[in-house]
């Protein structure tokens, strides 16, 4: 008996979580300056790759947001960069920096996660995430992260999550 009362208080703990918009996550620190580059991702639908750092070069490949990159170096709003950190493998070109994050922190959901258009658990929400989705974080405003959503951003309550 005291099992099961257990069991279904436990039950109810996690339902009052869910149904208060609190996501359970994990949060992967920013991985610093790797034997390439730092990590970063696309944060735009499209990202067009050139040859040289200037909006006239050839384009030489289009990233998709979410694509994962190693950003080896920047300069003048420009971010020269690799998808794979294999030393033998050549860089694949130059990006608008606007368009990408570099070195962010992650989150990664562990279940069922609303996304807000704002910071405010009554704000619509724009998005139900699974589990072991992974997302850049843009800012930490403590209870509350903005991360990149395929092109968008919101907003997850995370209090008691980390």
């Amino acid at each position: 008996m005291k099992k099961y009362v257990l069991l279904t208080v436990l039950a109810a703990l996690v339902l009052m979580l869910v149904s208060n918009g609190i996501a359970m996550a994990e949060i992967i620190p920013p991985y610093g300056m790797g034997q390439i580059g730092y990590h970063g991702a696309v944060l735009c639908q499209e990202l067009t790759v050139r040859k040289a750092p200037d909006t006239s070069s050839k384009a030489v490949k289009t990233l998709k947001c979410g694509d994962f990159i190693l950003v080896i170096e920047q300069e003048d709003g420009w971010a020269y960069l690799t998808q794979s950190d294999a030393e033998d493998e050549d860089p694949v070109g130059w990006v608008n920096a606007d368009y990408i994050v570099v070195d962010p922190a992650w989150y990664r959901t562990e279940g069922s996660t609303p996304v807000y258009a704002w910071d405010d658990t009554s704000a619509p929400k724009v998005a139900l995430l699974g589990a072991d989705k992974t997302l850049p974080i843009l800012r930490d405003e403590g209870d509350w992260l903005l991360v990149s959503l395929r092109g968008a951003v919101g907003w997850i309550h995370c209090r008691g999550a980390r």
